[in-house]
């Protein structure tokens, strides 16, 4: 018997809503309907028509944090336009390619609550002229 069919959404707390729909807005992911939640917030979608992130505001940030996300995986398309919009934004980031057979581009970040995001490119992606290796990269000045 399987249970799981597929990932549903991630769920993040913020107290920097403005900013958070903002920045997953660059990243293409837009506001959709949501239920009447007794609690603020918003749930985001992806091109496909589903709501793949949901966001929880909060005035303040809970103490302790919960839970143990170490980061959220999106695909993406277009890599070089997203490394241009990352050393725009001056948001530092890591690239590296996994290991064979699969050799995928996976370029991590953080979004302005913390969360790690990671995006996965397709092998075929060009490799940026200023890769080098999986070394961590960061923005230009």
């Amino acid at each position: 018997m399987s249970i799981v069919q597929r990932m549903d959404h991630f769920t993040i707390v913020t107290d920097k809503p403005d900013e958070t729909k903002s920045f997953y807005a660059q990243l293409g992911l837009h506001p959709g309907a949501r239920p009447n939640f007794a609690v603020n917030g918003f749930w985001l979608y992806a091109s496909e028509g589903k709501p793949i992130l949901h966001v929880i505001e909060v005035k303040t940030m809970p103490t302790p944090r919960r839970g143990a996300l170490d980061h959220m995986a999106f695909r993406g398309e277009n890599m070089a336009s997203t490394l241009d919009w990352l050393k725009g934004q001056n948001i530092q980031y890591r690239l590296t390619r996994a290991p064979d057979p699969f050799r995928t581009w996976q370029l991590f970040f953080p979004d302005p609550n913390g969360v790690e995001v990671e995006i996965d490119f397709d092998p075929s992606e060009p490799q940026p002229a200023d890769w080098k290796g999986n070394a961590p990269m960061t923005p230009r000045n």
